[in-house]
């Protein structure tokens, strides 16, 4: 056991003086396998924090909701005339789904009415997103109302003239006034400030911003559009399963109720799509897949280069100490030792490269994460799979070194200089 040891420590001694006894080349022998470790795991890392973060985005969805819509979230290939030609989900089918669903919990209506112009007194503000929903929409997706509170059911079935903000739309109406209690006029009516949601900031990869949006009930919204008409961007129904139903369940229920209400013949393909996240989250694997694959490939070949140098340097090592060789096998050195030395040699400075590579890696995402207002992290299996990386790299580049110098002979060894 303590010759073991003492192998490894040599062999790390040894190592160390590699590195600080001709700098330069020890610099440029480790830039490749520094290199090939940042690509590898520096996009490892990258495409993991963005799996997660938009993971998490995605999760505010909900992962036990079903959507009925006209279009599907993935897979739009075939005819697109027959696509366009089907209609939009209505309220009548929410009030269906609503009344005969067995599998759901909640049931909620929203359309999106369109970019409208919002005024108060003197401020007025273009591109207001507005939205028409049934009270259930703020529960199926999480709406976190910071000042006031969403609609109440009796204001949605009279159809009161209320509204919720979106944070952005509040603060440049009402600038520091409270707004609750205040009357803004959209599309010619006047609606009643009752609520301003939580602001959830510039985010490209949050699928619920509201913070351009507005609110109002599906029966206000009656007042000022035809909900049978084109006055609207586009509709869904919004189906969040009970606890312990599974979400393929509620989709057979679904489509047995839609088709029923729209009278499709037996022989009828669908003319409406049911969407879940899952669907989403297929794609953006595979996308996130092929980017792993691409970071691989690169971190591959500067591995490769990188494993080459290490090799040379390793060459030049079991040259230079030929004579030592000889005087360690002479005096009874085996050859598993000799061999087992140089490859612990090999492995030490392919590891140093890759900690050099981690190191790297680390204050790069540590930077992108200040700057760009987005967590950026090198998990602990990373770290460990580059660490591995190294090791399997200073296992190959150093084995054909090491079988040179354990097969030497002592006497022609000692006779070298």
């Amino acid at each position: 056991m303590m010759t073991h040891v003492k192998i490894f420590w040599e062999a790390v001694v040894m190592a160390m003086q590699q590195l600080t006894g001709n700098k330069l080349r020890s610099f440029l022998s480790l830039l490749g396998i520094s290199i090939g470790i940042f690509c590898i795991i520096g996009i490892l890392s990258a495409v993991d924090s963005l799996k997660d973060y938009i993971q998490n985005n995605l999760n505010k969805l909900g992962n036990d909701v079903v959507y009925v819509q006209k279009w599907p979230f993935v897979d739009m290939g075939g005819n697109w005339w027959d696509w366009i030609k089907r209609p939009y989900p209505d309220y009548s089918e929410y009030e269906a789904v609503k009344e005969k669903s067995q599998t759901a919990e909640l049931v909620s209506f929203h359309l999106d009415v369109g970019m409208k112009t919002a005024k108060y007194k003197s401020n007025s503000l273009q591109g207001v997103f507005l939205v028409a929903s049934t009270i259930e929409f703020a529960s199926i997706f999480n709406m976190d109302v910071e000042q006031g509170r969403f609609f109440t059911s009796s204001e949605a079935q009279f159809g009161t003239n209320v509204i919720v903000l979106g944070a952005n739309v509040a603060e440049a109406l009402f600038e520091n006034i409270d707004p609750l209690g205040k009357d803004i006029k959209m599309m010619g009516r006047k609606f009643r400030v009752i609520g301003v949601l939580k602001k959830e900031g510039e985010d490209p990869f949050n699928p619920l911003n509201f913070d351009d949006a507005a609110f109002i009930s599906v029966n206000s919204a009656r007042n000022v559009i035809s909900l049978k008409s084109n006055q609207f961007w586009s509709s869904s129904i919004s189906i969040k399963a009970r606890e312990g139903i599974d979400v393929r369940m509620v989709k057979d229920e679904l489509t047995g109720i839609v088709r029923a209400h729209r009278r499709l013949k037996p022989r009828q393909e669908d003319n409406f799509a049911l969407n879940e996240i899952s669907m989403i989250a297929s794609v953006l694997g595979n996308f996130f897949g092929t980017l792993n694959i691409l970071g691989f490939v690169i971190g591959f070949f500067a591995l490769l280069v990188g494993g080459v140098s290490v090799a040379n340097i390793m060459f030049v090592s079991v040259k230079e100490r030929t004579s030592i060789i000889g005087i360690k096998k002479s005096i009874g050195a085996r050859r598993e030792a000799i061999l087992l030395e140089f490859l612990i040699e090999a492995v030490v400075l392919c590891i140093v490269g890759g900690i050099m590579g981690l190191g790297l890696i680390f204050v790069i995402l540590s930077i992108l994460t200040a700057v760009l207002d987005f967590d950026l992290h090198l998990s602990l299996i990373n770290v460990v799979l580059g660490l591995v990386a190294s090791i399997l790299v200073g296992v190959i580049s150093g084995f054909v070194p090491a079988v040179q110098a354990s097969n030497l002979d002592p006497v022609e060894a000692m006779r070298r200089k």
